[in-house]
């Protein structure tokens, strides 16, 4: 049973049969060396993009049919149904079924603010819904193994949840920008969809998300391509080598300015683990692209106040810190 599972894996998420068929369009259609830099920065980026671009096909029209029940409505009603730390669960939870990016996760944070939810519950959705989506665990299993994956998804949750509750705890709506509680009341129920414009809606997703995303993918995976093929990895494991203790700090503090999301990231990911960087590293580098994001912590300066946001933003660092160095340390359960 074992291997049946092996072997789907293989096929079907990490799509070894792809890899053989660019493997032969590069070496035997274009004659380069597979094992030559050149050839093998080919053979690396047109196999991760197309890969990429299936997977994120599937999993955006997927995902985007789930979200389709969840609008932002019944989600706010969902969580109004909820108090304490059960709100904070279920708020990280939500935040799993919207595929969005930082930046535009923080207008429905906004919304839900107006709508008289607690601060907390609000940061629990903002944290987790750029960090954590369903399609992750797919990619990662893709590009990783199922244990990487799930436990990223765990530890993204975890830390939306903890994140929310201390914020939850310190009282801090008086943080709040005063015009994000003036706006206009939230809109009463959204009609049910028929089956029709569910599906519509999933691939207008596939198409607006694709819009945002296919620049990054792209950028990540020459990234990725030049990490693997181009640069020594001498130099690589001396910067961010797992016997190195401040390799998750460096990967954080480089990842934290940068923008872009899961997709755009994992390429690079892949990269690193194949120079010997530890798992943790390149989790915390992930983790600190999508949740710190330079443009995301501009918009969110807009709508709170300058110690709410430092306290946002040395949650999520200390968080993606701690998670880096607990991984590198269990690394070895995972692989």
């Amino acid at each position: 049973m074992s291997e049946i599972f092996a072997w789907l894996n293989d096929q079907l998420l990490r799509m070894q049969w792809l890899s053989d068929l660019v493997g032969l369009l590069v070496s035997d259609v274009f004659g380069f060396d597979l094992a030559s830099p050149i050839g093998g920065s080919i053979h690396f980026f047109i196999y991760d993009v197309i890969k990429i671009f299936i997977l994120l096909t599937v999993l955006i029209f997927s995902i985007s049919l789930i979200q389709s029940y969840f609008p932002p409505e019944r989600t706010r009603r969902i969580l109004g149904e909820r108090k304490g730390l059960g709100a904070n669960i279920m708020a990280a939870l939500l935040g799993t079924i919207t595929p969005f990016c930082s930046c535009s996760s923080i207008p429905l944070f906004i919304g839900f603010t107006r709508a008289g939810l607690p601060i907390g519950v609000t940061f629990s959705f903002l944290i987790s819904s750029p960090l954590v989506d369903l399609a992750s665990i797919i990619l990662l299993a893709s590009v990783f193994n199922w244990a990487i994956a799930i436990a990223y998804v765990a530890v993204g949750l975890l830390l939306a949840v903890v994140g929310g509750t201390m914020i939850s705890q310190l009282h801090m709506e008086d943080q709040v920008e005063a015009f994000v509680f003036s706006g206009p009341a939230a809109p009463g129920e959204e009609e049910s969809l028929t089956r029709s414009e569910r599906f519509a809606f999933a691939k207008d997703q596939v198409i607006e998300i694709f819009a945002k995303v296919w620049l990054y993918v792209l950028i990540g995976v020459g990234i990725g391509a030049a990490i693997h093929n181009w640069i020594p990895e001498p130099l690589i494991t001396g910067l961010l080598g797992k016997d190195n203790w401040w390799s998750v700090l460096v990967a954080t503090l480089v990842g934290a300015p940068m923008y872009a999301d899961i997709f755009g990231t994992l390429p690079i990911a892949e990269a690193l683990v194949g120079k010997d960087v530890g798992i943790g590293t390149t989790l915390s580098f992930m983790m600190a692209v999508t949740a710190l994001s330079l443009p995301s912590m501009i918009m969110l300066k807009r709508v709170v106040k300058l110690r709410l946001l430092l306290l946002f933003i040395g949650i999520i660092v200390f968080g993606i810190i701690l998670i880096g160095y607990v991984f590198n340390a269990f690394s070895y359960l995972l692989l």
